[in-house]
C-alpha cells in the first residue's frame, strides 16, 4: 500500500450520523481532511453539530513502528484526541473499496469501516465497539459526503 490511497479521504466532507445512545437523533457535521506538509500524515479533523458528539482530530499514516511491524504493507497508524481529552490510538488501512480502523483493548475494542460509494464520493461508515471481549455491538453509523 503506498499513501497516495490517502487520497480518497482528502477534502471536506458533510457528515451525518446516528448512535444507539440518542433514538431518533440524527447528527449532522462535517469533517476536512487534509495532508501534513511533506505528505506522510493526513489530518483529519472531525465537528459534530451536538454537543454530546466530540470534536475531534486524527493523524493517520505510517509510522516508522507500522513499517516494521507490518507483514503485509498495509497497516497504518491513527492517533485520535477528542474534545472530551480522550486520546486513543488504532490500526488503520485504506484499499480501492473501504476505509477500516480498529483497536483492540482490553474492555474497550472498537472497528470502523466505511465502504466508498458514487466514485468516491461518499463513504457510509459504521463503528462498532465491543467491552466483553467477544460481542460486538453498533456503535455510531456516519455517512460523509464530498462537499
Amino acid at each position: 500500500m503506498t499513501l497516495d490511497l490517502l487520497d480518497r479521504l482528502v477534502g471536506d466532507w458533510t457528515t451525518k450520523a446516528t448512535h444507539p445512545a440518542m433514538p431518533g437523533v440524527i447528527v449532522h457535521g462535517h469533517a476536512h481532511i487534509e495532508w501534513l506538509e511533506g505528505r506522510k500524515f493526513v489530518i483529519v479533523r472531525g465537528k459534530a453539530d451536538h454537543q454530546d458528539i466530540p470534536d475531534s482530530i486524527s493523524i493517520i499514516g505510517f509510522t516508522d513502528r507500522d513499517r516494521a511491524e507490518a507483514t503485509s504493507g498495509s497497516q497504518m497508524s491513527m492517533h485520535y484526541y477528542d474534545s472530551r481529552g480522550v486520546f486513543r490510538e488504532y490500526l488503520a488501512a485504506i484499499d480501492g473499496g473501504a476505509w477500516r480502523i480498529w483497536r483492540d483493548a482490553p474492555g474497550f475494542s472498537q472497528r470502523f469501516t466505511g465502504t466508498f460509494a458514487d466514485k468516491g464520493a461518499t463513504i457510509v461508515g459504521k463503528w462498532e465497539m465491543c467491552d466483553d471481549g467477544v460481542n460486538w455491538h453498533d456503535d455510531l453509523a456516519i455517512t460523509y459526503w464530498r462537499r
